[in-house]
């Protein structure tokens, strides 16, 4: 097999985009093409994950390697795409199954001994690959609690690459994270502890009561953020985080 996909994520904004991953490989001189708009970190994971590969055991094909990130008009960044370049290089390579990769979504930075490091943006990642239908994602073990956030997909923690590739191959299955309690939220604070201030009271208690926008100007010290965080104090909990905004 000389051609293999998987799956990764990009992000535009806060918001994640599902990024299929290609590679091909071919007879000729030792080569890999990385294109797809990478940026200069994405273009970088090139070398990291050469060694990364190296050192976790396994060996970088000697090939002629075209990686294509796709879609092709979308920028990429940062250093998420480690992870799924690494498996989808090795699937082709046949040194995993192509089918192991062929759904999978995989999120993380290489380290250059294989270690497998967090990212930023792992909870939109996991959002858009659950609404695309993908049920399972392997994250970074450090970002496994913040992905476990999302009900609909199994998340599958990964320290290093070894444990990813033991897992590819049917060696050793990674473990599904189980999302620990969430913590208690602080109690909202009270409008009781305003003192005067009854015509910004009495806005704030209408605003709470009829569910209308509320507008607080004044200069600064005359208590409009302290009127304004005790506002979710007067609103049922269903409706306080929302309205709130």
């Amino acid at each position: 097999m000389t051609l293999a996909r998987t799956w990764s994520v990009g992000l535009a904004g806060v918001h994640g985009a599902m990024v299929e991953v290609e590679v091909d490989m071919a007879n000729g001189v030792p080569h890999v093409a990385l294109v797809g708009l990478p940026d200069a970190v994405v273009r970088q994971s090139v070398d990291r994950v050469r060694a990364a590969v190296v050192n976790a055991g396994a060996s970088f094909p000697q090939r002629r390697i075209t990686i294509g990130l796709s879609p092709a008009s979308m920028p990429k960044q940062g250093s998420g795409f480690d992870l799924a370049l690494a498996a989808a290089v090795l699937a082709a390579s046949g040194t995993v199954p192509p089918e192991s990769v062929d759904r999978l979504v995989l999120l993380g930075e290489l380290g250059l001994d294989g270690s497998v490091r967090g990212i930023r943006g792992v909870l939109p990642a996991v959002l858009a690959a659950a609404r695309a239908g993908h049920a399972h994602v392997v994250v970074p073990a450090a970002n496994a609690e913040e992905a476990a956030l999302v009900d609909s997909v199994e998340v599958l923690a990964a320290r290093t690459l070894g444990e990813v590739l033991a897992h590819l191959s049917g060696r050793e299955r990674l473990t599904a994270h189980v999302r620990g309690p969430l913590p208690e939220l602080p109690p909202p604070l009270d409008l009781g502890d305003v003192v005067g201030q009854a015509a910004g009271r009495r806005a704030v208690e209408v605003a709470a009561a009829g569910g209308h926008h509320l507008y607080l100007a004044g200069p600064p010290g005359a208590g409009k953020t302290m009127l304004a965080e005790r506002l979710p104090g007067l609103l049922p909990p269903s409706m306080s985080t929302r309205r709130s905004r």
